[in-house]
């Protein structure tokens, strides 16, 4: 679906919905999105353009507001979300000296989504299909990224605890949603062991905070007691992911140093450990 594809159809659903807008829409690389009101009700309207945003949108209708956004509608692939409007940022709370009750949060969060009993639907990415760009990756770069893969296919041939996956877990898209607590957005829609979902929390919020050994070890504490996973098993993630988004950062002309040197921090604690 192009952009303007995509505005039209924000414009159909305005009206088929009976929504009043609130401010002009807005767009991302992959969604069209625009405040409305549902009545008397603030919410947001969401055309995805991307197969990935389509089964994150169907994955926010699996969960049914629990653990993420409520969908008050949805038509095909257009939804139309509760409106998250607390006051309250995971990413103040991490830069602001409150970075382990941020990530407490955020495993909180995540295990809640992980807990729900929804069916599976076809469509969903698998973990090895994820990272493929890692693998070509490998073929243009070498050292870290060599390492990483030989450590993800470990932990794909030998996966734990299954589970649908948001995908995306950072500060930015678990937000506050006053009395119902905190609700997640934006997932991907991705199956495999629960433990990935964990290790994207190590890249964010900010590269000061990421990079800094005693405040990685900190986490690594705090996220394997609150999501129940060991050490050594998450650290094999966080290597893996922050490879990947590394990899992905490469693609784009970037400069994937914060993810490199989360993968590092990993690696250097995970050589005392047997995995």
């Amino acid at each position: 679906m192009t952009l303007s594809d995509g505005i039209t159809r924000l414009r159909d659903y305005v009206t088929l919905w009976q929504l009043t807008e609130d401010g002009k829409p807005f767009y991302t690389h992959s969604s069209c999105l625009q405040r409305v009101y549902y009545g008397n009700r603030l919410a947001m309207l969401k055309i995805p353009l991307s197969a990935e945003e389509r089964r994150g949108s169907r994955l926010m209708i699996g969960w049914n507001g629990q653990g993420a956004a409520q969908v008050l509608k949805q038509d095909h692939d257009a939804i139309l979300l509760e409106y998250l409007s607390g006051e309250q940022s995971l990413l103040e709370m991490a830069i602001g000296g409150q970075d382990d009750r941020a990530t407490r949060i955020i495993c909180q969060v995540t295990n809640r989504l992980h807990a729900q009993q929804i069916p599976s639907y076809s469509g969903l990415v698998s973990l090895p299909e994820w990272f493929k760009s890692l693998s070509l990756a490998v073929k243009s770069q070498s050292g870290i990224f060599s390492r990483a893969e030989s450590i993800a296919c470990r932990l794909f041939s030998q996966p734990q605890d299954t589970r649908i996956l948001h995908g995306d877990i950072h500060h930015g898209n678990i937000l506050d949603a006053g009395e119902r607590g905190w609700l997640a957005i934006d997932p991907k829609g991705l199956s495999g062991e629960r433990g990935f979902d964990f290790a994207n929390i190590f890249c964010n919020p900010r590269a000061d905070i990421a990079t800094n050994p005693q405040r990685f070890s900190r986490r690594l504490e705090i996220v394997s007691e609150t999501a129940n996973i060991e050490c050594n098993r998450l650290l094999a993630w966080i290597i893996s992911w922050s490879a990947l988004s590394a990899a992905w950062f490469i693609e784009d002309g970037e400069n994937p140093e914060t993810p490199l040197a989360v993968a590092r921090l990993a690696l250097d604690e995970l050589r005392d450990r047997d995995f």
